[in-house]
C-alpha cells in the first residue's frame, strides 16, 4: 500500500531551506511512529509531499496513525498501475474499472496531473477519464463544480496513480520543529485542548500537573496526557510532572483572606511551572485559560497573574468560547475524560477580585510564606509519559446517601471560606479536602463526606476507602 503525505499549506510556502527541514522532520516522525507500531515501511521525501510504502495488511494502522500527525494536511491512498501503452484511452480504462462503484449514481469530476512527456494533455486525460466514468456507472453525473466524489489521477512516464482514499491530517507544523514548552494540565477542557493546540504546531509538549485531588485525580490527569501523547505525539518523548499543592492551598486559604485567592493560586502555579522549565530548559509555559471564563482570566487577573514568571506564557484557547473548547475536547478525544473530573482550581474563592489591583497583590506576597512552594517541588513525581501506559484505573463510585445515621460521621470537605459563608449544621466536622489525607479521624461506623456538588466527596472518599474505612458521599435534599 502507499501513501501520499500532502504538507500543511503553511510548509509549503516557508522559505526552501526551511521547507527542507521540517520535511525531513515529519519523514523521521512518520518513521519513527511506524518503527514504535512495529511496522515496516519506506519513506521517501520530495519537496511538496512524503511517500511512504507499507504492506497492506499494516495500511490501516499506519493510515490512522497518519492521520493524527502533526505537520500533514492530506493523508491520500494511492494505488499503482502500470499501464502497457500510455494513451488518454488506456487511462480511461484503467481508472473506470477501478472508480465506476465510486461514482454510480453521483456526480463526479476527473481532476488529473502529468509528469514526464506525454503528446497529449492533462485536460485530453480529464476528458477520457469523465467519458469512461459515465459509460461504465450507472446514474453518474458530471458536476465540475461542486462534485460528490472528486477522482484524482496522476500519470507518472507509463504509470498510473489513483487515489482511493483521501483523509484530512491535522496540519499545522511537524512536532519538535517549533521547540518545547511545559502546559499545566488539570485534564479538564480547556488545558488538554490547549495541550493539543501546541502540539499541533509542532511544539514538543511537556506536562505538569498541580495535585489538589489525591492519587485518582492524578492518575485521571495522567490517562489523558498519556492519551494525547499516544495519539498525537508518539514520535517524541516527554514528561509528565506532579507537584503536589496540598500544603500551598492551606497556607493560601489561611495567609490570603480576600477575593486574591484564585489569582494568587494561578500565580504560585506559575512560578513552580517556570523554575521546572528553567530545570527542563524550557522557554514557554502553556496553559488553558480563557478570557473571562471565570473571575481570576479577566484581562486584569490574566497580567497580574503573567507577572509571577519572566517566561512566555501561551494560552492557546484564550479567545474561544467555551461551547466551542468543548467542541475541540469532542473532535480529539479528550471531551470523555474531561466530563468526570472535578474543577479544583472554581472552588477557592467566594468572592474573587475581577480587576485586581498590582500593589494589593504585592502587599499581599510580601507576608506569603513561600518556603511552602520549594517544599512543593521538592516532593514532585516525574514520569517518563510512556511509563503511564496502563495508569491505574478508578476505583467504583461511593454511595450516596441523604441522611445521616447514628454513628456515622459528617465531614464537611469545603475549603473553609465556603463551609463558614453557608455551614452545615448536621457536619460533625469541617476538614477542607486539602488536609483531609493527613487528618487523624476519630473512629466511626461509617464516615460521610460533603461538598457542594459531590465530585471532591468522590475524590477524596476513595482514598479514605483505600485505608479501609467505610465512606460515602452526603447530599442532603434540600
Amino acid at each position: 500500500m502507499r501513501f501520499l503525505l500532502k504538507l500543511s499549506p503553511e510548509i509549503i510556502i516557508k522559505s526552501t531551506s526551511v521547507r527542507k527541514t521540517m520535511t525531513k522532520i515529519l519523514a523521521d516522525n512518520v518513521r519513527r511512529l511506524a518503527e514504535k507500531d512495529g511496522i515496516a515501511c519506506r519513506v521517501r521525501r520530495f519537496w511538496d509531499k512524503i511517500e511512504v510504502e507499507v504492506a497492506d495488511e499494516d495500511g490501516g494502522r499506519l493510515q490512522q496513525r497518519l492521520c493524527d500527525t502533526p505537520g500533514i494536511d492530506l493523508v491520500l491512498r494511492v494505488r499503482e498501475l502500470p499501464l502497457p501503452e500510455v494513451s488518454p484511452q488506456a487511462v480511461a480504462q484503467a481508472v473506470a474499472e477501478i472508480a465506476a462503484p465510486w461514482v454510480a449514481g453521483k456526480t463526479f469530476a476527473v481532476r488529473a496531473k502529468r509528469k514526464g512527456r506525454h503528446a497529449f494533455t492533462s485536460l485530453e486525460l480529464e476528458r477520457a477519464a469523465g467519458a469512461a466514468l459515465l459509460a461504465a456507472a450507472p446514474g453518474a453525473k458530471v458536476d465540475l463544480t461542486h462534485p460528490e466524489v472528486t477522482v484524482a489521477i496522476e500519470l507518472s512516464g507509463d504509470v498510473l496513480e489513483l487515489v482511493e482514499g483521501r483523509e484530512k491530517g491535522l496540519g499545522g507544523f511537524p512536532l519538535g520543529a517549533q521547540g518545547e514548552a511545559l502546559a499545566l494540565v488539570s485534564g479538564g477542557f480547556d488545558s488538554s485542548v490547549a495541550a493539543f493546540l501546541m502540539l499541533r504546531r509542532g511544539i514538543k509538549t511537556h506536562f505538569v500537573f498541580f495535585d489538589l485531588g489525591g492519587a485518582e485525580h492524578e492518575a485521571a490527569v495522567q490517562q489523558v496526557c498519556h492519551y494525547l501523547w499516544q495519539r498525537y505525539a508518539r514520535s517524541h518523548p516527554v514528561l509528565f510532572v506532579s507537584v503536589p499543592f496540598g500544603e500551598v492551598i492551606e497556607r493560601l486559604l489561611s495567609d490570603v483572606r480576600e477575593g486574591y485567592m484564585g489569582v494568587m493560586l494561578k500565580r504560585l502555579m506559575l512560578m513552580a511551572a517556570s523554575r521546572l522549565a528553567d530545570e527542563l530548559g524550557l522557554d514557554a509555559l502553556v496553559t488553558g485559560e480563557s478570557l473571562a471564563q471565570v473571575s481570576s482570566q479577566t484581562l486584569r487577573n490574566l497580567a497580574l497573574i503573567d507577572r509571577a514568571t519572566d517566561k512566555l506564557v501561551v494560552r492557546p484557547v484564550v479567545a474561544l468560547h467555551k461551547n466551542e473548547i468543548i467542541a475541540w475536547a469532542e473532535r480529539i478525544g479528550t471531551r470523555s475524560f474531561a466530563e468526570h473530573l472535578p474543577e479544583h482550581c472554581a472552588v477557592i474563592s467566594r468572592r474573587p477580585v475581577i480587576h485586581g489591583s498590582f500593589e494589593r497583590l504585592a502587599e499581599l506576597e510580601q507576608n506569603f510564606d513561600f518556603t511552602v512552594l520549594d517544599r512543593a517541588l521538592a516532593a514532585r513525581k516525574t514520569w517518563k509519559i510512556e511509563a503511564l501506559a496502563t495508569p491505574p484505573e478508578a476505583g467504583e463510585a461511593l454511595p450516596v446517601v441523604t441522611r445521616k445515621a447514628p454513628g456515622e460521621l459528617l465531614i464537611d470537605i469545603r475549603p473553609p471560606e465556603l463551609a463558614d459563608e453557608a455551614p452545615l449544621p448536621e457536619a460533625d466536622l469541617v476538614i477542607p479536602f486539602f488536609a483531609l489525607r493527613e487528618a487523624v479521624l476519630p473512629e466511626a461506623r461509617r464516615y460521610l463526606l460533603y461538598c457542594d456538588r459531590g465530585l471532591l466527596s468522590q475524590w477524596h472518599g476513595r482514598a479514605l476507602a483505600a485505608r479501609g474505612l467505610d465512606v460515602a458521599v452526603y447530599q442532603p435534599e434540600f
